[in-house]
């Protein structure tokens, strides 16, 4: 039974928050109350057909004493019982604990794994295919650190993305990345397997993770890259230790000060991520039930290219549609994963 009690403090609070946009919030206070009104309204929608659907139950069921009436009042009780489980089960999940992330922009890094210069291609093509498919969410997506092989492969790459559910969606992209193909570069046609890994952290407020001056040593250095790209004139990269966790961000664009603050950003989303997993920990014994559970060891997923297919081992889906997916059409993988996860801590709560 669904806790009317909470039902109606969250409608509250909705309405609370409209007036208060109504009456015009100062400067400081209105992309807070924004936010939260903006993540309220879905919920306090799918409460407002459940409850329509309730009353328009109750309303039928009295219309069966009207004989005139009996025959439409059956067909519209029986449609409204058939109705009810789906709308419940959509307003169980708008319930459910929110990630406080889940809003945030993220900070992705991709680097090859196993697999030598073929994995550092196909860290290449991952890199595509994730920008691709921000380019087609609308997010904006902004390189802040590409180091290149000279065939063309990535050794490191680091991405800052924001958007609309940004975090939300990317999150269950961390992991190993494994591939299946034929090299470029293999004159023996033998199908070799090489992998890549895929962080995705959300990115920090300034106020969440407070670094100080003492904690960090800040280098800096003439940007190079493989055939002479991203190589400047001056000593603008910039390379950032954090001592106490030997954490080291680099980024190398043509701004020395825009390369302090955009190694900040991605200090300060690992630091963040860190803190987060820790607190996870302590909350929860096992998180290997968890889809996104973001640990960077575990093989997450297979891309098949010699069958065309894309295997994710988490929840045993298998996509035989890889061009699409290489191209960055990824919303029936991480629309399945996010279900996934919803009913997990669904039953979780049962």
């Amino acid at each position: 039974m669904l806790p009317e009690d909470r039902l109606a403090q969250i409608t509250q609070r909705f309405e609370f928050l409209e007036a208060q946009l109504n009456a015009g919030p100062s400067a400081d206070e209105i992309a807070a109350i924004s936010r939260e009104y903006a993540e309220l309204k879905p919920v306090v929608s799918q409460i407002a057909e459940w409850r329509a659907a309730r009353e328009g139950l109750e309303e039928a069921q009295l219309m069966l004493a009207d004989p005139d009436m009996r025959e439409l009042a059956e067909e519209e009780i029986q449609r409204l019982k058939d109705a009810l489980p789906d709308i419940e089960q959509k307003l169980s999940i708008a319930l459910l604990p929110k990630d406080a992330a889940d809003a945030r922009p993220a900070i992705l890094e991709i680097r090859p794994g196993t697999g030598g210069e073929e994995a550092a291609l196909f860290a290449g093509d991952l890199l595509s295919m994730y920008r691709r498919y921000a380019e087609g969410q609308g997010w904006d997506f902004q390189l802040l650190e590409l180091s290149e092989t000279e065939l063309g492969g990535i050794k490191e790459a680091v991405a800052r993305i924001e958007g609309e559910g940004v975090f939300a969606r990317l999150k269950y992209e961390s992991g190993v990345h494994r591939v299946q193909r034929v090299p470029e570069t293999e004159s023996g046609g033998r199908i070799h397997t090489s992998a890549a890994t895929v962080a995705v952290l959300p990115e920090a407020e300034d106020v969440e993770i407070d670094i100080p001056a003492g904690d960090i040593r800040i280098d800096t250095m003439r940007a190079s890259g493989a055939g002479g790209q991203h190589v400047n004139t001056t000593d603008s990269a910039v390379r950032i230790t954090h001592l106490p966790t030997g954490i080291v961000v680099t980024s190398s664009e043509k701004s020395q000060h825009q390369n302090r603050a955009n190694a900040m950003a991605v200090l300060r989303a690992r630091l963040y991520e860190m803190e987060r997993e820790r607190a996870d920990t302590e909350r929860a014994a096992d998180r290997k039930t968890q889809v996104g559970s973001g640990d960077r060891s575990e093989r997450i997923r297979t891309y098949n290219f010699p069958q065309g297919r894309m295997t994710d081992h988490r929840i045993n889906l298998t996509l035989y549609a890889l061009d699409k997916v290489m191209a960055g059409d990824l919303a029936e993988i991480i629309d399945a994963l996010i279900s996934y996860d919803q009913a997990a801590r669904l039953a979780a709560q049962a």
